[in-house]
């Protein structure tokens, strides 16, 4: 009798030391799954979420590309989705608070709104100097964790997207987006390189309903051009970021592109039937281009990595006999890759000959 309750009572102890045991490592498994220490942009020792819930960022750019990482983490937009993009993002975007950023004119985010949806982390990215002292200061005061991701030019994308994998805990889809993108930029620059100086397409491209508004060479919003060896007319230095440079008809009839690329709907309608621009020989040989948006605008404004598309996109229309790439399986590709869009034939047809005479 003793015995058997001795053995009963051993048992009640293994029983008790076994579940001690397993309830710290399920609770050592769970503290390490919380969070991990990195280095913030202030040179701060910070714990983030192994996987962050809720992230936002200050500018369009990068908030694309967190929804390209995980949809599902966006905490907030920089402004509301447009009609034409809600065919093709998740639904759940519309239902997101709009936190404003820092981006084009004057804009700048609702911080007492940030502070009220409480994202795990904040992400800005590189700005001239004036516009980062004014970020600087009003993330320092903010109490979560603040990263910043270099996004000068597109060549910057595929360590873009691998940094933000890495810190984001979507290490796997943030090498997935990163490997596209390198392949696409060596593929345009081995483009860019066959085309010899003498032999580069004249590109205006043409913003506002004017078509009277472009961009210098050297400007990031134009950077398509010359990546895949086409030559901007529009030689200069951009007095501002925000681009936008003023020239007269009388000026872009003194370049007489041989392609123009069009931002507008409005312009694109008009172009052929205006006795003055008719003058032009990108017009007479039906060289004029209007540049897809869906979902993001393929070209600019705001420059987001939809412009790896782009730039193909670019090169066919520069180069249609040397770049032979069937772009409809190109844009399902990149739709589905990106997106998570299977796109058909037909649609995507339908976005590449929006722009197409």
């Amino acid at each position: 009798m003793r015995r058997g309750t001795e053995t009963a009572h051993d048992r009640g102890k293994r029983f008790f030391w076994a579940l001690a045991i397993l309830l710290l490592v399920t609770l050592g498994s769970a503290a390490s799954s919380q969070g991990r220490e990195i280095t913030d942009m202030f040179g701060k020792k910070v714990s983030v979420p192994d996987s962050p819930r809720k992230v936002y960022s200050t500018s369009p750019p990068v908030t694309y590309m967190l929804y390209a990482l995980d949809p599902s983490m966006l905490a907030g937009l920089n402004f509301p989705v447009r009609p034409w993009q809600k065919r093709y993002l998740d639904k759940h975007l519309l239902e997101l608070p709009i936190l404003g950023g820092w981006f084009g004119q004057a804009a700048t985010p609702n911080l007492e709104m940030i502070l009220k949806v409480n994202p795990e982390i904040l992400v800005t990215s590189s700005y001239d100097s004036a516009m980062k002292t004014k970020v600087d200061e009003a993330m320092k005061r903010m109490p979560m964790p603040v990263i910043s991701v270099s996004l000068n030019s597109l060549t910057d994308y595929p360590g873009a997207f691998s940094y933000l994998g890495r810190v984001l805990g979507r290490k796997s889809r943030g090498k997935e987006l990163s490997d596209y993108s390198r392949s696409t930029l060596a593929q345009m620059s081995a483009l860019a390189t066959s085309i010899s100086p003498e032999k580069r397409v004249s590109v205006y491209y043409a913003e506002g309903v004017d078509g009277l508004s472009t961009e210098c060479d050297s400007s990031q919003h134009a950077e398509l051009i010359p990546l895949v060896g086409g030559r901007n007319v529009h030689r200069c230095r951009s007095a501002e970021l925000i681009g936008l440079e003023k020239v007269s008809f009388e000026q872009v009839l003194l370049y007489n592109p041989e392609v123009i690329l069009v931002m507008e709907d409005v312009f694109y309608r008009k172009i052929f039937s205006d006795p003055l621009w008719q003058r032009l020989r990108a017009v007479k040989n039906k060289r004029v281009y209007l540049i897809p948006r869906e979902p993001f605008n393929w070209f600019d404004r705001p420059p987001s990595f939809v412009r790896l598309l782009g730039a193909k996109w670019v090169a066919s229309c520069l180069y249609p006999t040397i770049y032979r790439t069937d772009m409809v399986k190109e844009t399902r590709n990149f739709f589905k890759l990106f997106f998570k869009i299977n796109l058909s034939p037909e649609e995507a047809r339908e976005l590449l000959h929006r722009g197409r005479t």
